[in-house]
C-alpha cells in the first residue's frame, strides 16, 4: 500500500523550522550513486545528533523514514519516496581512537576513511573497509563486507536512535548477523556509531590498501556509476560465476548494462532510469534461475514507487 503524501503544511513548517537543513522534492539522482532516483518528499540533512532528535520527534509516528549515507547500495525508483529522508553524511563525522584497541566512529564516516586512520594507528585488520563503497551506517545494517573481512566481526557495541528521538547504547550481541544480514533487537532503530575492536599491529602500511584498491580496480568497473555489488554470494558459489556462465556479461536495457568487467556489477552509462536498473536486475535473476535453478538475492536495497 502506497503512503500518503505529507500534508503541504507540515512539510512547510518543518522547512521553516530547520531551514537549509529540510528540502523538498529534493532528486535522490543526486544521492545515490547510481545517479538515478525521484523525489523525496523531504530530505533532512542534520547538523548534529541534538538536531536530528528534534526532527524526529516533530515528525509524525507513521511518516516512513528513510535513512542513507552515500547511496551506494541503494536504488530508488523514478516516482521517489514518500516520507522523509535523513541524510547522516555530514553530520555524523567523528573518528576517534579510544584504547589501545578500541575505535570509536559515527555513523556518517565513510568507509574507506575508516580504512586509512586504522593504518595511521597501527590497528587491524581494517584493510578491508576501504573496499565497502559506502559509510559505516550502511556498513552496520547490512553486515558489509570486502576482502573477505567484515563489518560485525569487529563491532563491540553501537548507539542508536529510535522514533523518539531516544539515543541508547547497544551491545553487539543483541544483534543476530549472518551474510549481509542484521536484525535488530528493536524494529524502527537507526544507527548513529559502534565502538569497533582491532588489534595492533606493527609495520601496517598504505601499501595494503593500494594493493587492495589496485586489485579491485583490475575486477570492478571502478569509477563508474554503479551500486557495488548488485546479489550476494549463493552458498558454496559466486553470482559473478553464475551471471557469467548465463551468458549475461554486456547485456543492457536501455542505459543500464551489466558490467562487461565484472558480471556482479550492473553500471549506469549515464542515460539510465531506475526503471531501466531494476528491469535489468530481474532479467539477470530469472536467468540464472532458469539455467541454473539458483535464486540470487539482491544486495542493493530497492525502494520506492514507480514513475
Amino acid at each position: 500500500m502506497t503512503p500518503a503524501r505529507l500534508d503541504a503544511a507540515l512539510r512547510m513548517s518543518l522547512q521553516a523550522k530547520f531551514a537549509e537543513r529540510v528540502a523538498l522534492d529534493e532528486p535522490m539522482s543526486r544521492h545515490t550513486s547510481w545517479h538515478v532516483g525521484g523525489p523525496a518528499e523531504i530530505f533532512f540533512e542534520p547538523r548534529d545528533r541534538a538536531d536530528l532528535a528534534e526532527f524526529l520527534r516533530t515528525l509524525p509516528a507513521d511518516t516512513p523514514l528513510w535513512w542513507v549515507g552515500l547511496g551506494s547500495n541503494l536504488l530508488v525508483r523514478d516516482g521517489g519516496l514518500r516520507g522523509a529522508v535523513i541524510s547522516l553524511h555530514g553530520a555524523l563525522s567523528e573518528l576517534e581512537r579510544r584504547g589501545d584497541t578500541e575505535v570509536w566512529c559515527e555513523a556518517g564516516v565513510p568507509c574507506a576513511r575508516i580504512a586509512r586512520q586504522c593504518v595511521k594507528w597501527g590497528l587491524g585488520p581494517a584493510e578491508f573497509f576501504a573496499g565497502i563503497p559506502g559509510t559505516l551506517g550502511g556498513a552496520l545494517a547490512m553486515n558489509a563486507g570486502a576482502f573477505g573481512g567484515e563489518t560485525w566481526r569487529h563491532v563491540r557495541n553501537v548507539e542508536v536512535i529510535d522514533r523518539s528521538g531516544t539515543i541508547r547504547l547497544r551491545n553487539a550481541s543483541e544483534y543476530r548477523v549472518s551474510y549481509r544480514h542484521v536484525e535488530s533487537p528493536l524494529e524502527g532503530e537507526a544507527f548513529l556509531g559502534a565502538t569497533l575492536h582491532f588489534e595492533q599491529r606493527e609495520g601496517v602500511s598504505n601499501e595494503a590498501i593500494r594493493d587492495l584498491l589496485v586489485e579491485r580496480k583490475q575486477k570492478q568497473p571502478i569509477g563508474e556509476w554503479s551500486c557495488g555489488s548488485v546479489f550476494t554470494n549463493p552458498p558454496g558459489d559466486h553470482a559473478a560465476r553464475l551471471i557469467e556462465a548465463a551468458g549475461l556479461k554486456g547485456t543492457r536495457i536501455g542505459g543500464a548494462l551489466v558490467s562487461p568487467k565484472h558480471a556482479n556489477f550492473i553500471v549506469n552509462e549515464g542515460e539510465a532510469t531506475a526503471a531501466d536498473l531494476e528491469q535489468l536486475i530481474h532479467r539477470v535473476r530469472d536467468t540464472v534461475v532458469q539455467r541454473f535453478g539458483i535464486h540470487l538475492n539482491t544486495e542493493v536495497r530497492i525502494v520506492g514507487e514507480a514513475a
